[in-house]
Parts: C-alpha cells; sequence; structure tokens
C-alpha cells in the first residue's frame, strides 16, 4: 500500500494545471515503463501506457492536468490532499496501478491514457479520434468508489463583447453595460422557462456569469461578458446559438469550449462488471448523471463503445482548496478497476 500511496504522492507533487504537463507526463511514463508499461509520449503530449499485444483495445482514460491553484501536498489522517488528487490524479493512479496488477492479458491490450488538458479543450482525448478503436472505455473521473458515472451534461461558452459610443447619463436609452445586464437577464428567463417543472438538474439548462467588464476610453464604452451555459440532454445547439445572437443585437457574440451532453447506455458487459466489482468490496453501487462535462462528451460520440466513468474521490471536492482523497477509498478503487479489467477481458 506504501508504495501506491507513494506513487499517488508524488504524482500531486508535480504542478500540471492545465497546458503545462510536461513533467508529469514524463514521470509517469518512466514509472509505467517500471511497471511492464510499453509506455510512451504521444503527439499531444499524453501519457500512454499499453499491455498487451492483443487486437482488441481495453481503454482507460485519465487525466493529468488539473485547474490551476497550488494545494500543499500532505497525508493527514487517513485523506491525502492536494491538487488533482480527486479531479483527477487520484482516478488516473488507480488506472494505472489496477492495470499493473493485472498484467497482459491474452489477446487483449490494456491501454492507461493521462490525458492532456482535459480542463480546457480535451485536446489530448480529440487527439486519441481515429487513433484507437476500443471494445470498451473506463474514463477516470471522480465519482466515490461505489459510483458509476453513465452521463455528463453538454458545455457552451458564450463571449459577449458591445462597444457604443459614449453617452450622458441623463441621455435617453439604454448604456452599454444595461444592454449587456438585459442579455444575461433574458438568458436567465429563457432557461427559468425551459427548466419549469423540471426537478432533475440532469435535464435543466443551467447559465453561469462568470465575469462582466466594463472600460470607457472617454469616447467609447465597451462592456464583456464571459457566460457558460451547461446543457441538458436533447439541446438543439445550433438553435441555441441562432437565439442567443438574436437577442445581442448589436453586441457580437462567440462560442467555445462546445461539448454535446453524453449518456451511455446502462445494460452493458462493462456496466456489470462494475456492479460485481463493486459488490465484491463489500460496497452498494450506484449510478450517477453528472452536471460537468469530461472526456467522456469527447470520445463517446465517436467510439461508440461501452463506457463509463469511475474513480475514488467526492467530486463535491473538485477545483476547491479542500482537494483530498481517502486512501481507504482510493485502495478499494484500485481493486474496483483491477477486478472490471480481469472479468471484462475474459468475458468478452
Amino acid at each position: 500500500m506504501r508504495d501506491e500511496v507513494t506513487f499517488l504522492r508524488e504524482m500531486l507533487e508535480i504542478y500540471s494545471p492545465s497546458g503545462q504537463e510536461g513533467e508529469i507526463s514524463a514521470y509517469l511514463v518512466a514509472r509505467m515503463r517500471e511497471m511492464g508499461f510499453r509506455a510512451y509520449q504521444d503527439g499531444a503530449g499524453n501519457a500512454v501506457g499499453i499491455l498487451g499485444e492483443g487486437e482488441r483495445d481495453l481503454m482507460l482514460l485519465g487525466h493529468m492536468d488539473t485547474v490551476e491553484g497550488l494545494i500543499p501536498v500532505r497525508l493527514q489522517e487517513g485523506r491525502l490532499y492536494g491538487r488533482g488528487a480527486v479531479d483527477a490524479k487520484g482516478p488516473l493512479a488507480a488506472f494505472i496501478l489496477a492495470a499493473a496488477r493485472v498484467g497482459p492479458v491474452p489477446g487483449w491490450r490494456i491501454v492507461v491514457v493521462g490525458a492532456v488538458e482535459e480542463e480546457s479543450s480535451s485536446r489530448g482525448a480529440r487527439y486519441l479520434l481515429g487513433r484507437f478503436f476500443p471494445q470498451a472505455v473506463i474514463i477516470g473521473e471522480p465519482s466515490g468508489w461505489e459510483g458509476i458515472a453513465l452521463g455528463y451534461k453538454g458545455r457552451l461558452r458564450v463571449l459577449y463583447r458591445l462597444s457604443a459610443p459614449v453617452r450622458h447619463s441623463a441621455a435617453e436609452g439604454p448604456s452599454a453595460a444595461e444592454e449587456a445586464v438585459g442579455f444575461w437577464n433574458r438568458l436567465v428567463q429563457y432557461a427559468s422557462e425551459q427548466n419549469r417543472g423540471e426537478r432533475f438538474r440532469f435535464h435543466t439548462l443551467d447559465p453561469t456569469l462568470h465575469k462582466i467588464t466594463t472600460r470607457n476610453g472617454g469616447f467609447e464604452e465597451e462592456v464583456a461578458m464571459d457566460i457558460t451555459l451547461r446543457l441538458p440532454p436533447g439541446t438543439d445547439i445550433p438553435a441555441l446559438k441562432a437565439q442567443l445572437r438574436a437577442w445581442a443585437g448589436e453586441a457580437a457574440v462567440g462560442f467555445c469550449g462546445e461539448d454535446e451532453p453524453f449518456r451511455a447506455e446502462k445494460n452493458t458487459s462493462l456496466v456489470r462488471a462494475f456492479l460485481r466489482a463493486i459488490r465484491a468490496y463489500g460496497g452498494t453501487p450506484t449510478f450517477k448523471l453528472k452536471l460537468g462535462t469530461s472526456d467522456m462528451n469527447t470520445v463517446g460520440p465517436v467510439w461508440r463503445c461501452p463506457v463509463v466513468a469511475y474513480g475514488p474521490g467526492d467530486s463535491r471536492l473538485d477545483h476547491t482548496p479542500q482537494e483530498h482523497i481517502d486512501l481507504e477509498e482510493f485502495q478499494k478503487a484500485i481493486g474496483v478497476v483491477e477486478n472490471v479489467i480481469r472479468e471484462f477481458t475474459v468475458k468478452n
């Protein structure tokens, strides 16, 4: 157990915010080679480790980048603190350690990937598309060791900008800032109308205003907003974009960070393997639908194979200053993934 915890601790001690994964990628490649993987850094900077020579792939896709914010790494009362402990170096470490326990399986390649830029653009996951064609995928995200995540909401980032001549405060008509506030209020009202009667947040449209800034240059005033929309299944994204442009009037509206909602099939051999593995460790399996996004949104619609998201950790600690992982849960998750790999590769 000590060596496994040390492995995770060393991962946490390498600060790797999205876009700065070079050091941890090199570290993981070296460690995976020590564990018997054929390991390398691919063209995107992903750390890839492969066990076996088979024609079928079981993909364990985690990510090694984190959000910004350095948290001193420390072990306290059975909890390991550090940026990425939950999201998502803990799940990735569990994947690597579980696969190493199993070793090569006849007829299969066990592929473990520490992807880059999951927290920003999913560039690492996108690089894998067309290069791998797995029979099943496990996404490394915190679900709790008894939880199995089957879906993630979509996401659309909206960038609003309006410039207008400076006007006297006594003049008629709205200022640029008031126009921007009107756009935001219209969006919030629209979401409220769409969500009426819906109690389950996986099926609601949720806008968040991250930032609004104004600037007065003497002759021109400018206002900018950065908005994220969390999208429920069934969202017509092109129609939503058209509606936002119409509401914006003279303002410029741009879009980025677009991820379609995705929900995986529940009745698959991969899900059944997880149910049995969690019960074997005395757990009660629960299914989850997550309100954020993950690399499942990127690879699920393309690979069209059985997929779940799984990993130790409490997702409520994602991105927080208190991020930590319970080491007993970490150990159980390693065992669960190990059992899943063994069962899935034997029965499929």
